[in-house]
């Protein structure tokens, strides 16, 4: 049996996604938890990633439980570090738990699996044509991470909804906006949508893909 490590852009564990997690793995699988923000202060989060104008953001969850916003660029060049580490301390799989796009990450030898890289077909193919609801966290992410699902035809339609601010309702009403403009099937995408978020959104009437739940059944495949 090999090991399995878990890379959050935040701090770990991450107490949210860790049980999705669990749900589907051997509990006898050795795991470890890093994250890119692990022992630092807010004010040091301030300094070094604060989105810079005009960059992409992405937004996680701290140890606490509450959410900041970081910049994509500064946060792919901290999270290679902690590959490095994951790799160093024995890890043959690194789950990235973040749904983000990342230009450069990569191990040497460890089996690197990225949701941005794993989701954009396998849901592709599971919609086969039927038009996409897509519900990300930030406004802004609407354009930084359109990117990924270009190829669908037709073209998703978007709305946001933090998972990081226990607001069940903006979820519910983005979900309703979705449905309203003609989407037929609901991605929730990112990693911090849990499953009383699915709940929220399926109240919507329509199907509902949770990203963390579906990485996580795929990931059970291969550890």
């Amino acid at each position: 049996m090999g090991k399995l490590g878990t890379l959050t852009i935040g701090q770990a564990p991450r107490a949210d996604i860790t049980p999705i997690l669990d749900a589907v793995l051997d509990a006898g699988l050795p795991r470890i938890h890093a994250g890119v923000l692990d022992g630092l202060s807010r004010d040091e989060i301030a300094r070094d990633f604060t989105p810079l104008p005009g960059r992409a953001p992405l937004i996680t969850r701290l140890l606490d439980g509450s959410s900041v916003v970081i910049d994509r660029a500064r946060t792919e060049a901290a999270a290679q570090h902690k590959l490095d580490a994951l790799e160093a301390a024995g890890c043959t799989t690194i789950l990235m738990l973040c749904t983000g796009h990342f230009e450069k990450l990569s191990t040497r030898k460890a089996r690197f699996l990225e949701p941005d890289r794993i989701l954009p077909p396998t849901v592709a193919a599971l919609v086969r044509g039927a038009r996409l609801g897509i519900i990300v966290p930030l406004v802004e992410q609407i354009d930084s991470e359109a990117g990924k699902w270009a190829g669908l035809d037709p073209a998703p339609l978007y709305a946001a909804a933090s998972p990081y601010q226990g607001d069940l309702d903006a979820v519910a009403v983005a979900a309703r906006d979705l449905r309203d403009r003609g989407a037929e099937i609901l991605l929730m995408d990112c990693m911090g949508f849990v499953e009383s978020h699915r709940r929220a959104a399926a109240a919507a009437g329509l199907p509902v893909i949770l990203s963390n739940s579906l990485v996580s059944k795929l990931v059970s495949e291969l550890v």
